[in-house]
């Protein structure tokens, strides 16, 4: 009977060990989903509080390494070449004179990307990379064909 209770205990232990196991790459995730869809929302609620006075400094600073050097390369194509070789809209609002207070609607997809679907009826994709306290942006698409905003200014700014 003591072994009986002993195999029992053993067994409830591993099944609740096996569980949690499994529990924790879910609630990860979720968590990851909820700090991805927060970083958008305090980027735009940022820009909307200055009405867009700091872009692209807003979208800079939450930007990733990677994503500030392309804005980087913008700012010394300028020096260089006294010519702009931006995208030529606020991406962040998908327009040249942006509304600040259309409403908007954050959600993720399915694909990890954090969608902005603005009240105008333009919907903007975010990639997001992400460590255990905080996230920041990697990417921008710009249009329905996928257009990464880096790799657009790497190629656009060189």
């Amino acid at each position: 009977m003591q072994k009986l209770k002993l195999s029992t205990l053993v067994l409830l232990v591993g099944i609740a060990t096996a569980t949690t196991a499994i529990a924790n790459p879910a609630e990860d995730m979720q968590t990851q989903a909820a700090m991805t869809v927060a970083t958008i929302e305090k980027m735009y609620q940022q820009d909307a509080s200055n009405q867009g006075q700091d872009y692209p400094v807003t979208l800079e600073q939450y930007g990733n390494q990677e994503l500030q050097a392309a804005m980087q390369l913008e700012r010394e194509y300028f020096d260089r070449e006294q010519m702009s070789c931006h995208i030529g809209y606020d991406v962040l609002w998908d327009a040249q004179d942006p509304d600040y207070g259309q409403d908007k609607r954050i959600s993720m997809t399915k694909q990890g990307l954090v969608k902005v679907s603005l009240a105008q009826g333009s919907d903007i994709y975010y990639k997001l990379s992400c460590d255990d306290s905080e996230c920041s942006v990697a990417d921008v698409i710009v249009d329905d064909d996928g257009t990464s905003l880096r790799e657009y200014l790497i190629e656009a700014c060189r």
